[in-house]
């Protein structure tokens, strides 16, 4: 794996986890052809240029190697978490895909995921912004006792990606192959 984080890689090393490396997803560690899948979990929303992160992760994919991809979705979901995460962008469907594709990758699936939390990410960010709440306040919610409902419902969203799509979510997802483009 890779993380830009020096702290985060220390972290890795100390659990024995020594293949490790240090470096941006914009100019990746490895040799072209180095992987059959490369996965980027909430990674490409952190890029300036998310298509060039994207044309890095394909070098150093095999052919047909496999992308698998997971970042946030919709704009009008942003909150204090994306600006003390340092992200750039939230993604619609169509936007993750078109930018997937013009880096050299064809898509094999995708979707919305965690519409569990859409309605009360929505509502919350909604009612923060309408009353101009601080960002100590988002921060300030405790949602443990929703651990048990939400174990369950993504246990059924899990059953319904397994068979389809859905509509909306918080997130997006995408299965990519890489293809041979013309240089």
């Amino acid at each position: 794996g890779v993380d830009i984080s020096e702290q985060a890689v220390d972290f890795c090393r100390e659990r024995g986890l020594n293949s490790v490396k240090l470096g941006a997803a914009e100019e990746l560690p490895y040799e072209n052809a180095s992987f059959e899948l490369v996965t980027a979990l909430d990674v490409v929303e952190h890029l300036d240029d998310d298509v060039a992160g994207l044309r890095e992760m394909r070098r150093v994919l095999g052919r047909d190697g496999r992308l698998l991809l997971f970042v946030p979705a919709f704009m009008f979901l942003w909150g204090v978490q994306d600006d003390v995460s340092n992200h750039r962008r939230r993604y619609t469907l169509p936007h993750l895909l078109r930018v997937v594709e013009e880096a050299g990758f064809s898509i094999e699936w995708s979707s919305y995921a965690n519409i569990s939390f859409f309605m009360p990410v929505l509502l919350v960010r909604s009612v923060m912004r309408w009353l101009s709440l601080s960002a100590a306040t988002e921060y300030g919610i405790n949602i443990s006792l929703m651990n048990g409902p939400f174990s369950w419902l993504f246990g059924a969203e899990r059953f319904v990606l397994k068979r389809g799509r859905l509509p909306f979510g918080v997130s997006a997802v995408c299965i990519a192959r890489r293809v041979e483009v013309p240089d």
